[in-house]
């Protein structure tokens, strides 16, 4: 069964280039392209997975976009971006620069991290959890961790069990794969 995506991009350049690359792949078809928010679109069309251009807001709302698309749907939001602001908190983040293979990919993975019922429960990373999480990404032990933000190694123990739960995942890979794809850190700063 093909997953029906939602594209809220300005572009059509982009929007053809995602439709060729779900062409070619197979496993996903773009049902509907908005070239702007449209609250009642989004509701009324129900879609697996949703694409948005973080531009398509106002700066104002451009940070609170993703809780906003969540109020209309529960599909995973993967932010495709052309600067590299604007896309904290989606579920995943795709680029210009990223193969067929890699968009594919990072939908899948947006599809599996969604249906997580430990992740939905869980909710969005706090700005703390996120620190802790670029520096666990970075192979800082939680010792060094607690000294750099003059926490107690138990809180950032108990930081880390939060994010494994917010997010279904236990290993330090795995955590750091989460950080590369949610651009939280960039591949150059990993050890």
């Amino acid at each position: 069964m093909r997953r029906k995506v939602l594209a809220i991009l300005p572009s059509a350049i982009v929007s053809r280039g995602l439709e060729q690359i779900f062409r070619e792949t197979g496993e996903f078809v773009l049902s509907w392209v908005l070239t702007e928010l449209s609250d009642a679109r989004i509701r009324s069309a129900a879609p697996d997975i949703i694409i948005v251009d973080p531009l398509v807001a106002d700066s104002a709302s451009r940070e609170g976009l993703r809780a906003h698309i969540g109020t209309l749907s529960d599909a995973p939001v993967i932010a495709f971006k052309l600067m590299n602001d604007g896309a904290e908190g989606f579920d995943a983040v795709i680029g210009l620069s990223d193969s067929p293979a890699t968009v594919v990919k990072k939908l899948r993975m947006a599809l599996d991290g969604h249906s997580d019922p430990a992740r939905r429960e869980g909710g969005e990373l706090s700005a703390r959890e996120k620190e802790i999480l670029v520096c666990v990404a970075k192979g800082m032990l939680n010792k060094e961790i607690a000294d750099k933000y003059c926490l107690s190694t138990h809180t950032v123990i108990t930081h880390r069990k939060n994010i494994s739960r917010k997010t279904g995942i236990k290993t330090v890979a795995g955590l750091t794969v989460y950080a590369l794809l949610n651009n939280l850190i960039d591949i150059n700063s990993v050890e």
